[in-house]
């Protein structure tokens, strides 16, 4: 006879929100937990466990008496701290960055309030997992990991037990609950569920198995009649050779190590519910600019208390990271959420993003000491670049002249560097709509040096009025710009960009950043889908009387326009309409750099649909990839929509085009064409539950997600294959993490700041520069993007101090720098 053991892991699956709030999540954490106290402390042998510091918090705060019985049981060995993160984030959408946050939070309170450290770590409710994963879990100390989704519906693998590789060779061993409800029991059916997991185990013929038990998603966890239950169980399953076992995640894993032939899997764990990829777009839209804000900061405030000037916001910076890692929930985020839970997002996000902007500020004039005063005749703009390389890009600054200025005359700025020499400079259309020569938007192309502020000096001479020249060259059907680099071609006839070509290689077929509609239904997280292939439609150029009267225009213009040309850029804009829903796509056509930025403003008003930015490639054999979290992931060729981050590149043969994004994280890819998921419309939480159920019900008006304007801003870089690939991730970084420019008039007095750090040698990215949490030394997180190996010189002038660091594929090194030395630390800083 098989002998089994079956270990018993009793939890209780309890989502902060999701169909409520986050005060109804609390009620219920106290409840839960209170109850699974008392049968802690009555029933021998049973052993509670459950994660997510966020809820012990809660139970810190409001009811401190449970929470010292918690910490009592903790210590008897009768509670069990499960996962050690803060909470079950979303497992796709975060930055690498936001993941070891998440376990690091997570750690530094149960190390701090139990005197325990998981190593198991526990995601059992998101909607599929990164590949990226495998080496932030193996570098936080985690070498097994338990999770739910996705199903064997969704992916068929040889064994629920694995060993799962990442894209750096790391491994970490995974237990899969592949059951459709993977993490919870109803009330009184615990032995059901047992007998089951008994029966799986002994046919699959295994020693060791796990079943998972408690009820859950509104809390719940164990119940009289279920221990009890279990208790008459366990003496009939023992003569069948089972051993039921209130056990861990720990012990379940230190069992089954021992078995030897396990399958490797080397991919990502998606998909689940792809749908959740785009849903709910205005908090995902939040949630990247508050991580780039976030750690743009952090550097920012690095930088500062370095020198002295500032002292480093830790307790200010902590609130904003607590805001970010709570609204990452796995309900919240992928935005299978009640509206509610939506609008505290999004109040989450911007109080977070409030305290970064007054963090910021006190950095940024930190840091610009030392700057001499302006003189009669000239406006500074002051700029600091957060990242340790060198920057080349455009930039933006809007300021006020001296004066109003009421003569029928321009005002026409000239930007200079610090030595006095002139910048390519144009003046654009600014944020208010006052037609008085008084407010200026400044734009120039400079360098930016590593880690400091630079000074330019803005002078002003009087023009007739603002020029406005043609470009070179035009035609009825299109605009056509060139620069050195770069041929761009836009229809004037549709408002899509019909040629890009860098370098003389023709990258992108015509129709480029089409507006494509198609079918979707009220599900927020496409539970019974791969894809959304049904295209219905597509924006459509609005006719020159709608487009003028649609921009607020008194007379009549052409909606596809020439709105700016300058010694930076020109701007090309179109308008666009479909149904009861209109579009704005701006072009802005850089004259020194072979890229585009573009601006979609989209006005939605359609429900159960889904709109797509169309970027369609030339040539054959075109591959896609999109940046994961300390990855990069090839999409299939099937049209399955597909999660990504900061950039998508499709190459063909030695050429290769790149796409990076300010928020969005959907995309599908088929016949060479990325298919760029912008947003969808379904209903708030609605579950599909039975074939004959309606989603939503059919007797009164239902509330859809994302009604109303969306604002998305993109770069197109494209050229030579390699070129791409190696300053697609830099620029994605620095697209994301942009230079701060402010026009500031500086006392004069006091001395520069100095350089904290810099990076020579391959583009590997900067994915932290912080404070170290013991206070010894700065916390420096390196990551290469690439596949192949990398290398880099970090140096630290404050500190006197430099060392070469070799990285192989996609490998994350975290490094501490202190006044001696540069040394290899681990993902926690231990």
């Amino acid at each position: 006879m098989l002998m089994i053991d079956l270990h018993l892991i009793c939890n209780a699956h309890l989502d902060p929100v999701w169909q409520w709030e986050w005060e109804e999540g609390a009620a219920e954490t106290l409840s839960t937990f209170r109850v699974a106290a008392e049968f802690c402390e009555q029933f021998d042998g049973f052993v509670f466990n459950h994660n997510e510091a966020i809820l012990y918090r809660w139970v810190e705060e409001y009811e401190p008496a449970l929470f010292a019985r918690i910490q009592e049981l903790v210590k008897q060995g009768k509670w069990h701290i499960m996962g050690g993160w803060h909470l079950q984030p979303d497992c796709n959408m975060l930055s690498g960055e936001s993941f070891v946050r998440q376990a690091a939070e997570g750690i530094a309170y149960f190390t701090e309030k139990f005197g325990v450290r998981p190593t198991t770590a526990f995601n059992i409710d998101p909607f599929g997992h990164t590949r990226g994963l495998v080496q932030i879990l193996h570098k936080c100390g985690f070498d097994s990991y338990l999770i739910g989704r996705p199903s064997r519906h969704w992916i068929d693998l040889p064994d629920d037990v694995f060993d799962w590789e990442g894209y750096d060779g790391s491994r970490v061993m995974v237990r899969r609950q592949s059951d459709e409800t993977p993490y919870n029991t109803h009330y009184g059916e615990a032995a059901d569920r047992v007998r089951q997991a008994a029966k799986m185990a002994t046919e699959s013929g295994k020693a060791v198995s796990l079943c998972l038990w408690g009820v859950g998603n509104h809390g719940g966890g164990p119940s009289r009649i279920d221990l009890e239950q279990l208790a008459e169980l366990k003496t009939e399953l023992a003569k069948e050779g089972i051993n039921l076992l209130h056990s861990t995640p720990e012990a379940y894993f230190a069992a089954v190590k021992e078995q030897e032939g396990k399958y490797v899997h080397k991919a990502d764990l998606n998909p689940w519910a792809p749908g959740c990829y785009t849903s709910q777009i205005r908090a995902k839209q939040l949630h990247r600019r508050t991580e780039n804000l976030l750690y743009a900061v952090e550097k920012m405030a690095t930088a500062a208390a370095a020198n002295g000037r500032i002292a480093y916001p830790k307790e200010e910076l902590s609130q904003v990271l607590y805001d970010l890692l709570t609204i990452e929930f796995h309900d919240t985020l992928p935005g299978s959420s009640i509206q509610a839970a939506e609008e505290m997002a999004t109040r989450t996000f911007d109080h977070g993003l409030e305290i970064l902007s007054r963090v910021r500020a006190r950095a940024f004039f930190a840091l610009a000491g030392g700057q001499k005063k302006a003189a009669a005749d000239e406006i500074p703009i002051l700029v600091y670049n957060p990242h340790p390389y060198l920057v080349e890009q455009d930039l933006t600054c809007e300021m006020m002249l001296w004066d109003q200025n009421w003569k029928d005359e321009f005002s026409m700025p000239q930007v200079f560097d610090e030595a006095g020499s002139p910048l390519p400079t144009g003046c654009e259309k600014e944020a208010s709509n006052l037609t008085l020569d008084w407010r200026k938007r400044v734009v120039f192309r400079a360098s930016l040096p590593p880690m400091s502020m630079s000074r330019f000096n803005c002078k002003y001479n009087a023009l007739p009025a603002k020029p406005l020249p043609p470009l070179a060259e035009e035609s009825d059907t299109h605009f056509l710009f060139r620069n050195e680099r770069m041929t761009a071609r836009i229809s004037k006839n549709s408002g899509a960009l019909d040629e890009f070509t860098v370098d003389g290689k023709s990258l992108l077929k015509a129709g480029a950043f089409t507006l494509d509609v198609y079918a979707d239904d009220a599900d927020p997280w496409g539970m019974l889908v791969r894809s959304f292939p049904n295209k219905i439609g597509r924006f459509q150029l609005m006719s020159k009387q709608d487009g003028s009267a649609f921009s607020g225009v008194s007379g009549v213009i052409d909606s596809v326009r020439l709105i700016e040309n300058n010694d930076v850029r020109a701007v090309i804009e179109a308008v666009l309409q479909y149904k009861h829903s209109r579009a704005v796509i701006q072009y802005k056509c850089s004259k020194h750099a072979p890229s585009l930025d573009v601006s979609v403003r989209l006005q939605w008003m359609e429900i159960q649909k889904m709109a797509k930015l169309r970027l369609p490639m030339s040539g054959r054999g075109v591959k896609c990839f999109g940046e994961v979290a300390f990855g990069e992931e090839p999409f299939n060729a099937e049209g399955d929509e597909e999660v990504s981050l900061r950039y998508q590149r499709l190459q063909s043969g030695d050429r290769a085009v790149g796409l990076i994004n300010d928020g969005v994280y959907g995309s599908s890819f088929r016949n060479g064409t990325l298919s760029v998921t912008l947003l969808r419309s379904p209903a708030y939480c609605a579950h599909p539950i039975t074939p004959d159920r309606p989603l939503i019900p059919q007797d009164r008006f239902t509330a859809h997600i994302d009604q109303g304007e969306r604002l998305y801003e993109f770069r197109l870089l494209g050229g030579d294959r390699s070129a791409v690939t190696a300053e697609l991730p830099r620029e994605a970084e620095i697209f994301s993490q942009a230079p701060t420019a402010l026009s500031f008039f500086p006392h004069g007095g006091g001395e520069k700041p100095n350089t904290p750090f810099t990076l020579e040698g391959d583009n590997v990215q900067v994915s932290a520069i912080k404070p170290a949490e013991d206070g010894n030394g700065t916390i420096v997180r390196l990551y290469n993007p690439f596949c192949r190996r990398a290398k880099v010189t970090l140096t630290a002038p404050l500190k006197g101090v430099s060392r070469t660091i070799s990285f192989t594929k996609f490998e994350v090194k975290t490094l501490r720098v202190t006044d001696k030395r540069i040394t290899l630390c681990g993902m926690l800083e231990d």
